[in-house]
């Protein structure tokens, strides 16, 4: 739900999140001389997932309604854990869900100047270097209610620690033998502004700078200045970064020249029921191969989302949903469900798919004969027209749509009972056949012609409709039913059990030898249909010709909540 400003009184104040109204009352009073500049800030070390298109569609759409600009840039401080590959995948997230950066840049493109920056907070006494273990400099911080204690180095020479520095950068050092720390007050009652680290030594070689670099930024140190450095007005992350706020703020005080400050904003983080979150979790799933890869269906990922048939409309429509808040909360999953089902349904055609296939046939229908039977693409758009199916003896129905010895409320094909084939006829179920199992392998019914769709005796009521493909009109298809992965509501906070014990055992049915119409044979990975009564589904990338793949985006309805 969106935020209202108390003091709201007109319908468009009302529609503004907290930080549109932040923007509107900087524009009124002509700050920053009227610019907004925000940005897009992801560590390339991973992929994106739900959660990032929240902090997107902010950053990207303040911009967009405010006439200003959003920079993507990437906070590549940490090589150990960065790649090209979760670069390019970014940016095709980015323009995935319809949105366009200003300029594209790189916190290693501030490397010069934030090492310039480190090495004028040295000469004015504000920063040094420490040579203890992390592990002690840790124990020296103190606690929320206890002051920390002071390192034996932060009084060194001023001279020294300029000569350790450099040679922090010189690769004759191993990583971890020291660090820098900016000197602010072990005493602070905010524990980031207790002697933080700005530098330590890494060796593994960057995506962008290869060796040049031995000693690299600090985040913190890193983030505010990149912002200072680009102009940014709106600064907009995340909650869990509100603690950090008077760190950025004392580094912008350090550097700025001008009346000009970047300001950060914090606003609430997506959680969302039955997800997984932690970049670094979802890594542990693709390494260890629980899972695909990245893209898999079931992950979070803008990239899995996508591959299972999520649209970025639905994505954007679902965070429009949510709204921003200053307080963390959890998601229910079904509203994101609902979302691409409210997408979809008015999109995408109407087909049979019959995942679990039992044959029927009409008894009394002639042998060789074929009619076309017209239906409807989507009844929700007419423009969208109609197409025929063939209608034949024998078909094949969902094995769910047949029962022998049906309870009374049981509207489907049973003995005795009619039921109307969507878009054909009723018939009357007379009978089935059994293998030496006691399964049922065929099922036989009789039909009466003059209730054909469209005729006169059409209208005659029956409570049972269901949809069939013709058996000589079929084409088989692997489906994919992909659900939750994760069987809790909450999998981060289990504190029990490994997240990986909690993971779903039905994430993932494989289905061979389902059955689809033929007016499927020319579709191409990435095509969206509806299979009647039965769900949402997509073509996936591994489809070909020869052999269909169909994963299933969402069921028509929530089944959770009344597993619930």
């Amino acid at each position: 739900m969106k935020n209202i400003e108390p003091s709201a009184t007109n319908e468009n104040k009302k529609s503004l999140n907290f930080i549109e109204v932040i923007v509107e009352k900087d524009l009124k009073e002509g700050k920053n001389d009227g610019r907004v500049q925000t940005r897009f800030p992801p560590e390339p070390n991973g992929y994106l997932h739900i959660g990032h298109a929240k902090a997107i569609c902010i950053d990207f759409g303040i911009a967009e309604k405010y006439n200003g600009v959003c920079n993507l840039r990437f906070d590549d401080t940490n090589p150990v854990k960065e790649e090209v590959e979760y670069v390019d995948s970014i940016m095709e997230d980015i323009h995935w869900l319809g949105f366009e950066w200003g300029n594209v840049f790189y916190a290693s493109d501030y490397f010069p100047q934030l090492w310039d920056f480190a090495v004028r907070l040295i000469k004015e006494g504000k920063a040094y270097i420490d040579e203890q273990s992390a592990e002690d400099i840790a124990k020296q911080k103190g606690t929320p209610t206890k002051p920390g204690t002071n390192s034996p180095y932060r009084d060194r020479p001023i001279e020294e620690s300029l000569e350790l520095f450099e040679k922090m950068n010189s690769g004759d050092l191993p990583e971890g033998a020291m660090v820098l720390r900016a000197k602010i007050d072990m005493a602070a009652s905010n524990m980031h502004l207790r002697d933080p680290l700005i530098y330590r030594i890494v060796h593994t070689p960057h995506h962008r700078t290869g060796t040049d670099w031995k000693a690299y930024p600090m985040y913190d140190f890193a983030h505010g200045q990149s912002d200072y450095f680009e102009g940014v007005t709106h600064s907009i992350c995340t909650l869990e970064f509100e603690v950090h706020r008077p760190l950025y703020d004392w580094f912008i005080d350090q550097l700025a020249d001008s009346d000009y400050r970047p300001h950060q904003y914090e606003f609430n983080r997506l959680n969302l029921t039955y997800t997984m979150m932690s970049k670094r979790r979802l890594l542990e799933l693709v390494q260890e191969n629980l899972v695909s890869g990245w893209n898999d269906p079931r992950m979070p990922t803008l990239s899995g989302l996508r591959r299972r048939g999520y649209t970025p409309e639905s994505i954007r429509n679902f965070v429009d949903r949510i709204g921003y808040t200053k307080y963390d909360g959890m998601i229910d999953l079904a509203l994101l469900e609902h979302s691409i089902r409210e997408d979809l349904n008015t999109k995408t055609a109407r087909v049979s798919g019959v995942i679990d296939p039992i044959k029927l046939i009409i008894t009394n229908y002639p042998e060789g004969k074929t009619e076309m039977m017209e239906t409807i693409n989507n009844p929700e758009d007419e423009s969208m027209g109609s197409r025929e199916i063939a209608f034949t003896r024998e078909l094949y129905i969902e094995r769910d749509d047949f029962m022998e010895d049906a309870p009374r409320k049981y509207f489907r094909l049973s003995p005795g009972r009619e039921v109307r084939l969507k878009s054909a006829y009723i018939i009357n179920c007379t009978g089935c056949k059994k293998d030496d199992n006691g399964n049922v392998v065929e099922v036989y019914a009789e039909y009466d012609p003059e209730t054909r769709s469209g005729m006169p005796e059409a209208g005659r009521r029956v409570k049972g409709t269901i949809h069939w493909i013709s058996v000589p009109h079929s084409i088989n298809a692997e489906v994919r039913l992909y659900d939750r992965l994760f069987m809790v509501e909450d999998p981060a906070n289990v504190k029990d059990k490994n997240f990986k014990e909690l993971i779903n055992p039905d994430s993932l049915k494989i289905v061979q030898n389902c059955k689809v119409e033929e007016y499927l044979k020319d579709v191409e990975p990435g095509d969206i249909f509806q299979f009647q009564r039965i769900g949402y589904f997509n073509v996936d990338i591994d489809s070909t010709p020869n052999n269909l793949v169909f994963n299933r985006t969402v069921p028509l309805r929530d089944s959770w909540s009344k597993k619930k």
